[in-house]
């Protein structure tokens, strides 16, 4: 465990002072969770036009749900293993801290699990329709999470176990959408205008 914190402390260092000055107002900015909502509508907007709004509904309650087991999980993580954020130990001396504020904890990050829970579980409920919007969600959550490195306030091990946290919440999201529209494809399924020509 020794040899892991400190390469876990060597690899924050390395990617954290990897910022600049200049940059910081953008990575700031970016792990805000308010820069996310353009990509939630967007998400949103693609939904309503891909799936309608029965569908719809059912992956964004799903999606509230995921959020929600990602931020409580998160919590009660952070409570029992009461690791230290980069931000609160002495070698963050030889790092960048541009934070506003510096939680106690931070095993795991919330941000991480919670974007690449949320572009997995999009991604897989676009794949056979819009695959082509996965590169773009997949580069959102590795910015969002890559951002709490650079201003300081997670280590490199509580991003990765938070990927790992959102994979496994986006898989059950996915599954849980994959039953039900299957066990009611009648209720789910996309109605289009027919029209019925009766030949005079």
């Amino acid at each position: 465990m020794e040899k892991l914190d400190q390469l876990d402390t060597k690899l924050f260092l390395f990617f954290n002072n990897l910022g600049a000055e200049p940059w910081d107002p953008f990575w700031l900015w970016i792990t805000e969770k308010y820069s996310s909502m353009p990509v939630y509508i967007l998400m949103a907007i693609l939904l309503l036009y891909k799936f309608r709004w029965k569908k719809t509904l059912l992956i964004l309650l799903l999606a509230a749900i995921l959020i929600t087991l990602s931020d409580q999980t998160s919590n009660l993580s952070k409570d029992f293993f009461q690791k230290l954020r980069p931000c609160q130990e002495d070698f963050i001396e030889k790092g960048r801290f541009i934070a506003k504020r510096c939680g106690e904890f931070g095993f795991f990050s919330a941000h991480a699990s919670t974007s690449v829970g949320i572009a997995l579980f999009l991604s897989l409920i676009f794949k056979p329709v819009f695959k082509y919007i996965i590169p773009f969600l997949l580069f959102w959550a590795f910015l969002l999470s890559y951002s709490r490195i650079y201003i300081g306030v997670h280590d490199p091990s509580d991003i990765i176990v938070g990927w790992l946290m959102g994979a496994l919440f986006a898989w059950m999201g996915f599954k849980t959408y994959q039953y039900l529209t299957e066990r009611h494809p009648g209720f789910f399924q996309k109605k289009e205008g027919i029209r019925n020509r009766e030949s005079l």
